[in-house]
Formats: C-alpha cells, sequence, structure tokens
C-alpha cells in the first residue's frame, strides 16, 4: 500500500512541477475563460474522444494525449501560436504541457481543474 502512496504521490508532483515549468503557466476558469478568447489561441481538450464528444469548450479541438498519435496531431498546431489545453481534472493537460513544451511550443496554458472547474 505504501508503493502505491508513493508511486501516486510522485506522479502528482511531477505533474505539478510540469505545470509550473517555464513556458506553461496554470490559470485558474477566470483567467482561462479570458485566455482563450483570443482569436490567435489554440485551444486543445487532451481527454479521450469519448470524454470530448459528452461536452467540451467551445472551440477546443480533441488531440488525446493518451493516444500514440498525440505527437503527430500536437505537431500539426502552429509553434508560434499560444495553446491552451485542458483534461478533466489538470493532470493529463498538464501531462501534454510538457510535451508540448518539448515540442518547441512557447506559450501553453493549462485550465487548473481541468474540465471539472469550467463546468462548476
Amino acid at each position: 500500500m505504501k508503493a502505491i502512496l508513493s508511486l501516486f504521490l510522485l506522479i502528482s508532483l511531477t505533474s505539478c512541477v510540469q505545470a509550473q515549468s517555464p513556458g506553461v503557466i496554470t490559470q485558474d476558469v477566470a483567467t482561462f475563460k479570458k485566455t482563450i478568447q483570443s482569436k490567435k489561441i489554440q485551444l486543445v481538450d487532451v481527454r479521450t474522444p469519448a470524454e470530448f464528444s459528452a461536452g467540451s469548450i467551445e472551440g477546443a479541438q480533441n488531440i488525446d494525449v493518451k493516444s500514440s498519435e498525440f505527437k503527430t496531431m500536437a505537431a500539426k498546431l502552429d509553434k508560434k501560436r499560444p495553446v491552451a489545453v485542458y483534461c478533466l481534472s489538470g493532470i493529463r493537460s498538464a501531462r501534454a504541457a510538457g510535451i508540448l513544451k518539448e515540442m518547441g511550443f512557447k506559450k501553453i496554458y493549462n485550465l487548473d481543474g481541468g474540465y471539472t472547474a469550467w463546468t462548476k
């Protein structure tokens, strides 16, 4: 049980570190709403297609971070434009933000609390 708890904490801390890395800005719902109103922003829902179909933020495109095609699909985004990402709770989007940063994206916004916070 301790090993599972330790692993969970390590994964959680890793996600938090990625979300706070330079170039990745984690925002609350109100600030994220203002950010995505920009016509230059690329809004990406990194949840599964089933989750996306059940409800999403208007204007979002779905690129599942768990898919083996994530990097291929993300490479089609414009690296010169900011990207805003979200998932259900913020963990997968923090992971996606880290991957996007590694791919050369400079300005990435992550929704704190994910779609769950957005719909509250």
